[in-house]
């Protein structure tokens, strides 16, 4: 698949794509949470739904704030959109002890958060990458190309640059969506513990 340059996205999205500055950071967290909440993985980190909506925000907040200081965040100029990128340069994630720090603020004591974190870094590519954490659309304005486009802008950059990428699907749906994309699954399944969901490591060569 070839790069989409950033003209051809705003034709397909009708708005630009800019990087997520400090006066963005509350609404994207809140976009993130009304996305993700009801995610499978999300699900099983928080069984209980008031305690989910207590701090599932939180857990979002810390990808949301690494990503802007470390990696790369950004959305729609529309706020309909957003994406959060992480370097992995080496073997290491560029952030990735200040993105453990914050993360072990979330929730203390919820061994399902850690155990989250040990699966996904046991199988963790050491070439170096771009790593999507999440991205999120609008609920109501999903389905339609957004999110797609979104990720094509900053996939092209990955191709201009000859980086791979690799992310996680926390669904069937996302699974088939980045397969759209040029992704594949890479290995075989993490299964989450305690009867948790599946997710698939999926990786994208560049121009793939």
């Amino acid at each position: 698949m070839s790069g989409v340059e950033p003209d051809a996205v705003r034709a397909r999205i009708g708005t630009g794509v800019r990087a997520v500055e400090e006066a963005d950071l509350g609404a994207a967290r809140a976009l993130l949470h009304a996305v993700f909440r009801t995610d499978p993985v999300s699900r099983w980190i928080f069984p209980e739904e008031e305690h989910r909506e207590a701090r599932h925000p939180e857990l979002f907040g810390a990808f949301l704030a690494c990503a802007h200081a470390y990696g790369t965040a950004e959305m729609t100029d529309d706020g309909e959109a957003l994406a959060l990128w992480f370097d992995v340069r080496d073997g290491a994630l560029r952030g990735g002890g200040e993105l453990a720090a914050a993360l072990g603020h979330v929730d203390p004591g919820n061994a399902r958060l850690s155990a989250l974190g040990e699966a996904t870094d046991e199988g963790h590519p050491h070439e170096d990458h771009a790593y999507l954490q999440a991205i999120a659309v609008t609920p109501g304005r999903q389905c339609r190309g957004i999110g797609g486009a979104l990720l094509r802008h900053r996939l092209a950059v990955c191709d201009r640059q000859g980086l791979p990428a690799y992310l996680e699907a926390s669904s069937p749906r996302s699974r088939s969506l980045y397969e759209r994309h040029g992704f594949a699954v890479r290995g075989s399944g993490i299964q989450l513990p305690a009867d948790g969901p599946v997710m698939w490591p999926m990786w994208r060569d560049p121009g793939g």
